[in-house]
């Protein structure tokens, strides 16, 4: 898909690095954020951060993001859409994780795709690795918990 940053020269090299992403999630549920950050560790990727809200994720969007994991409503309102719209201005591959998809209509420019909560490790897992897949010029199938955008 265009617009995925693109691997590095060191990450190419060394293909074990490439699969290893450093990701934002952002979740105004802690027991949630906890359990994708969890989740996004078990699987090798660095947790960037934990943003409840717009406010908080402000502190990220100038920090080198391989992926985001965003949810449409934050404890400040429906501010997830504006997040990730953000995010994918700076090149950052965006998956929205809602209970909410219809929200979203066909989708939001620049975004990936959207899973529906509740989700499982194994969901999560598929979307990385199709969107880093993806990103490292692979030929990948998208997951079928993956609804992607057009």
């Amino acid at each position: 898909m265009p617009g995925f940053p693109s691997l590095t020269e060191t990450e190419r090299k060394h293909p074990d690095t490439a699969m290893t992403a450093r990701i934002l999630i952002v979740e105004d549920e802690m027991l949630v954020a906890m359990e994708l950050e969890a989740i996004l560790e078990d699987l090798g990727h660095q947790p960037a951060g934990i943003a409840p809200d717009l406010a908080t994720a402000d502190d990220y969007f100038d920090l080198p993001l391989d992926l985001a994991l965003v949810d449409l409503n934050l404890r400040d309102g429906l501010t997830g859409p504006q997040i990730a719209e953000r995010l994918s201005s700076k090149g950052v591959p965006v998956i929205f994780i809602t209970a909410n998809p219809r929200q979203l209509g066909s989708g939001l420019a620049g975004t990936i795709g959207v899973i529906t909560k509740p989700t499982d490790p194994a969901t999560v897992k598929a979307a990385i690795d199709y969107v880093l897949g993806v990103r490292s010029g692979l030929q990948v199938v998208p997951p079928p918990n993956l609804k992607l955008f057009g």
